[in-house]
């Protein structure tokens, strides 16, 4: 299958599982009842249940997953570490504590732009950490081991912050946050957030070519041409723009960003610039059909879109971990 036949499977297979999010329910839809709502033609009921409440979580759900796909692949090809992802790496963990202050204090209560321009500034610190840590630090596992520290430093004073938490309700608010869901998500949350999301990917794409000539190395990318401060600067800013929108939005979900990037590579002969749009795509269908099995289990409460990202996640990065036959140090 080339690069442009994976696109359009791709394309084709987000289409049919949104709109199988709108089918899909406590309250079965047949497909013309949806087609009805969705053209604004059904009744109140079901232009409410498509238009309110499965329609936004299902788009919310592909924005986050193909905001961590292509944040993913960009931090893998800057890094020229196929396990760099931004869950990994701490960005994720340090984006959400950073939305956590900002829920805890009471600042997101006072303007629906607060809580993402938090989430992005703590995605922005790690990233840049990271950045800064590579230029460095040529051990991979010193990186993740960096990354690992993020992440449990962040996950620490969220424990705090839990433990301090004023009423059950702000506890309740801070655990779903840190969960990870995209439930109950209107078009309001995405008009916030959506924005950031786009500018960061918006960057990402804008810098892709610089990811294809840093697989020379950093000297032969230097010589061809390429400014790699300029570059690490814009994968930096595009992958926090879009890791932190992402966090606003849903919450914490980890391990699709390295997913959906490994998957991918082998279709577009291994080359980061052509693996961001597809990465993106991907990890947005896997987070859509991950979103709609989390809906339809028969569990007392509803199992929230991290968790379940987690539990299949985690094993997949075991796994790619061991497929590596490179020494890390």
């Amino acid at each position: 299958m080339t690069s442009r036949h994976l696109l359009v499977v791709l394309v084709v297979g987000c289409i049919i599982a949104i709109l199988a999010a709108c089918l899909l329910g406590s309250t079965p839809m047949g497909l013309l009842q949806v087609v009805k709502a969705l053209l604004g033609q059904s009744s109140a009921a079901d232009n409410i249940v498509v238009w309110e409440i499965r329609l936004p979580r299902a788009l919310a759900a592909f924005v986050v997953g193909a905001a961590l796909g292509a944040s993913g692949a960009a931090l893998q090809g800057l890094l020229r570490n196929p396990l760099a992802e931004p869950g990994v790496l701490g960005v994720t963990a340090t984006s959400s504590l950073s939305a956590t202050f900002a829920l805890y204090y009471g600042f997101a209560a006072t303007s629906p732009l607060l809580l993402p321009v938090y989430a992005i500034a703590g995605a922005l610190l790690a990233t840049a950490l990271l950045a800064a840590a590579a230029v460095r630090i040529k051990s991979v596992v010193t990186l993740i081991l960096i990354g690992v520290g993020l992440s449990s430093f962040s996950a620490s004073v969220m424990s705090l912050l839990l433990n301090l938490a004023p009423n059950p309700f702000s506890l309740a608010d801070m655990m779903n946050w840190l969960l990870g869901s995209v439930a109950n998500r209107s078009f309001l949350d995405l008009l916030t957030t959506v924005p950031f999301i786009a500018v960061g990917l918006a960057i990402l794409f804008m810098s892709r070519r610089g990811l294809s000539a840093l697989t020379l190395g950093d000297e032969a990318a230097s010589g061809i041409g390429l400014n790699l401060h300029r570059q690490r600067i814009a994968v930096v800013l595009g992958a926090g723009l879009a890791t932190g929108a992402a966090v606003a939005l849903a919450g914490a979900i980890g391990f699709v960003g390295i997913i959906a990037p490994h998957i991918v590579r082998p279709f577009v002969n291994y080359d980061p610039a052509r693996s961001l749009l597809p990465s993106a795509l991907l990890a947005g269908l896997i987070l859509v059909l991950a979103d709609i099995v989390v809906r339809l289990m028969p569990t007392s409460t509803e199992l929230k879109l991290g968790v379940v990202a987690a539990l299949v996640g985690a094993p997949a990065f075991i796994w790619i971990a061991m497929q590596r036959r490179v020494t890390y140090d």
